[in-house]
């Protein structure tokens, strides 16, 4: 058995399940794998944001931890075959819902959570009248975050879609160091928003961060640097 060393110290990042999933649907699941892909659907469609919130078959294979524990539980058959069996058994449960969809030009196989957000959606694909903005990009599972996702989420806020990538291409534009600066020099002026973590290293583009830093601070009636960064946010 391999052994579990514990959750780390500090805050640490959690979903919403509701009461439900304990009380009524987990005594009736009976099977491990079956269970392995109910608890990650209710993880991964956490991390979509939108109405219509679904994950992706190709989402539950490209998680390797997830494929690898499949691999160690299956005996006479292959992991993805142990994977397909499972969802298969979550959607005859109930606790899935499984869908064909279009998106960006290929056909999808999603599953949503069996709730009212999700029968929704698939009364509206067997109509025809599935909007495709209704749910933006394809979902990108936030795996264990470097630094910077875990100095966003424990100082600035909720880790979404949407900011994940934004952080990503920082940590690409910037370097990790300087987004774990900006996301400092954001919390120390009370100013906890993306959009002035982007100002700062914006500036630090533009005037270079070392002249920026060797401004002097307020005093006397000179302008500090928060009031140079809130009219450069507006700019």
């Amino acid at each position: 058995m391999k052994r579990f060393e514990g959750f780390p110290p500090g805050k640490t990042r959690t979903i919403a399940l509701p009461t439900s999933l304990f009380s009524d649907l987990l005594p009736l699941v009976d099977d491990l794998a079956e269970l392995k892909v109910t608890l990650f659907a209710f993880y991964a469609v956490q991390q979509r944001e939108g109405r219509y919130r679904y994950v992706r078959l190709a989402d539950f294979q490209a998680n390797q931890s997830l494929m690898t524990s499949f691999g160690e539980i299956a005996r006479e058959t292959s992991a993805e075959a142990a994977l397909c069996a499972a969802l298969d058994r979550a959607c005859e449960r109930g606790t899935l819902l499984r869908a064909q969809i279009t998106l960006e030009g290929r056909e999808e196989t999603v599953y949503f959570i069996n709730a009212e957000p999700g029968r929704l959606a698939l009364r509206k694909i067997a109509a025809g009248k599935w909007q495709h903005g209704e749910h933006a990009q394809t979902i990108e599972l936030i795996p264990e975050r470097p630094n910077i996702f875990q100095l966003y989420e424990e100082n600035i806020g909720a880790l979404t879609g949407i900011i994940a990538d934004h952080l990503k291409d920082a940590e690409r534009d910037y370097t990790a160091a300087w987004v774990e600066e900006a996301i400092q020099l954001a919390v120390e002026h009370e100013k906890r928003s993306w959009k002035y973590i982007q100002a700062i290293l914006e500036r630090w583009r533009k005037e270079g961060k070392h002249e920026v830093a060797r401004k002097p601070a307020a005093t006397n009636g000179q302008r500090s640097i928060v009031a140079d960064l809130d009219e450069f946010i507006h700019e």
